[in-house]
């Protein structure tokens, strides 16, 4: 068997590691696996193949902003990859975020369904049942076919036309009789709305969670140098991290709640450490840490274990990958109510509330902070299964047989 997978990043990125785990579960399977991704550092690995040039990516977003169609540029990168499919003659076509202006997404779905290539197609996002947008939050358009959008910017990076309606049909025309194609959700709540989608209709959508390694980065840690490093004694801890956190009025991961949290928690003896800030400038409260980013996935993984309760503030998310390396590192989560989360978290381990409600959250934090000092189940163990990347690759690479036989 051989597979190629296609995805905006490799090794980078939640959904970068999520395809060089697939990548690397395969060779080690004696799997033939060929990775074309679209932007990030080139590989030294012959099987790795970057398909798309900076100054390429660079015409193709001008292109989307115009044009308000960012499904179908990327021209010359899409022909590459065809190229390397006819060449290679792959069993399966895994595509993962092509997105990032790298894939003329039509065109591709055109060339798949006429050639009959068994095609997975996951979804990490909702862009592929939308249209265009990568989250539809309460807007109910694309059930029926968008047009005039209420978050055209976020949808289209458009400047001037509203072409969403147009997106939607020519996404529904592009997965119209694929029939070599299979859907996969990264969570239960995903496939719950890409179920209700006119475009996937009829399908069998099957949920394959994200996963992570949990036998060497994530998993309960050493971490008593890191107390002494920020000057924590009796403080309990808890840990936010997100990919970027500001305190802007429209952060999608809520990092203004956080504020509002720790002025709650002003008088408590509790230090709450952020991870994700690289703005040095931002004013914190007392009680507050900006850590700033960490690439050392070994060293995320001591932080999670030194907190006690890890809190999540996003509006939406189709999965949530600090939930689950934070379930991993033995640590609970709390936070809002946001789409993923709530479902793919251990239920005895989490609990989520309304989006927004400060007070809420607070109680909630209240009820969560001293558990790991009571608890007797070692929540790292049962975590440690659930989420492994290999449960996930071995889940991909049975549906990868399957649709083969």
């Amino acid at each position: 068997m051989k597979v190629l997978q296609v995805n905006i990043l490799f090794n980078q990125g939640s959904t970068g590691k999520i395809v060089a785990d697939i990548h690397d579960t395969l060779i080690n399977n004696n799997i033939e696996s060929i990775v074309c991704f679209g932007t990030g550092q080139t590989s030294k690995n012959s099987d790795i193949r970057k398909v798309a040039y900076h100054y390429e990516l660079s015409l193709y977003r001008i292109w989307a902003h115009i044009m308000g169609l960012q499904y179908a540029s990327g021209y010359l990168s899409t022909y590459r990859i065809m190229e390397i499919i006819k060449k290679e003659k792959p069993d399966v076509v895994h595509l993962h975020c092509i997105n990032g202006f790298f894939v003329h997404v039509y065109k591709l779905f055109d060339f798949l369904k006429k050639h009959d290539i068994n095609t997975v197609l996951t979804l990490h996002a909702e862009f592929m049942y939308t249209g265009s947008c990568g989250h539809a939050f309460e807007c109910e358009k694309w059930k029926t076919g968008c047009g005039k959008c209420p978050q055209l910017w976020d949808a289209t990076y458009s400047y001037f036309f509203d072409r969403t309606s147009t997106a939607w049909s020519k996404m529904n025309k592009a997965l119209e009789g694929f029939n070599n194609l299979v859907v996969t959700a990264v969570s239960p709540w995903l496939r719950s709305r890409a179920i209700q989608s006119p475009m996937l209709k009829n399908r069998n959508i099957v949920t394959i969670e994200n996963g992570i390694d949990t036998n060497k980065t994530f998993y309960p840690k050493e971490y008593s140098h890191l107390k002494a490093h920020h000057k924590i004694t009796s403080e309990k801890v808890i840990l936010h991290v997100t990919a970027k956190f500001t305190n802007n009025e429209n952060d999608l991961k809520g990092g203004r709640y956080i504020y509002k949290l720790a002025e709650k928690l002003k008088d408590e003896n509790i230090k709450i450490l952020i991870i994700g800030s690289d703005d040095t400038s931002l004013t914190m409260q007392d009680n507050m840490i900006n850590v700033g980013k960490i690439q050392d996935q070994n060293l995320l993984a001591e932080y999670y274990s030194m907190a006690d309760l890890t809190v999540i503030t996003s509006k939406r998310e189709t999965f949530s990958m600090p939930s689950a390396e934070s379930l991993a590192c033995g640590t609970p989560v709390v936070g809002f109510l946001a789409g993923g989360p709530e479902t793919i978290c251990l239920e005895e381990y989490s609990e989520f509330v309304e989006f927004g409600d400060t007070e809420a959250l607070y109680k909630s934090v209240q009820r969560w902070i001293n558990f790991k000092d009571n608890v007797n189940t070692d929540i790292a163990k049962i975590a440690k299964e659930y989420y492994s990347k290999e449960r996930m690759s071995n889940k991909y690479i049975d549906l990868y047989l399957s649709i083969i036989q």
